[in-house]
């Protein structure tokens, strides 16, 4: 049997593939959603906490990127995608945090997201 890699992208291999067609998942809450995303064309919120209910939506023939906000909650969607046979499925390195800092769009209260941050504070709403 064989092994699929897990594949890390970093933002700006990111932007290339999202230029090329890729899809973007992003699995952030909605709250988080709103205040601030992705501003890509090919773009898709399912939760993280929603994503085996919904992921017939994510199709299997093109590539797909797994975002959030620091990468984390997205690894854990690449992986579970890729135990559901998915093979052209990436994680976002660093998540919207490094895609707003390597200067790639983004729409809403991107301050916030940067000070939340920069606070060095593990709870999601403290800042």
């Amino acid at each position: 049997m064989e092994t699929t890699t897990l594949k890390e992208i970093c933002p700006t291999t990111t932007f290339k593939k999202l230029e090329s067609g890729a899809l973007l998942v992003d699995v952030r809450r909605e709250k988080e959603v709103s205040d601030v995303t992705y501003d890509v064309p090919d773009y898709v919120s399912i939760p993280l906490s929603q994503l085996e209910d919904r992921m017939d939506e994510i199709p299997r023939d093109r590539e797909v990127i797994m975002a959030c906000r620091s990468g984390s909650r997205s690894l854990r969607a690449t992986l579970f995608l890729m135990n559901h046979g998915y093979e052209n499925v990436y994680n976002l390195k660093g998540g919207l945090l490094k895609w707003v800092q390597k200067g790639f769009p983004a729409k809403g209260n991107v301050q916030g997201l940067l000070n939340a941050a920069a606070c060095d504070c593990s709870k999601p709403d403290c800042c």
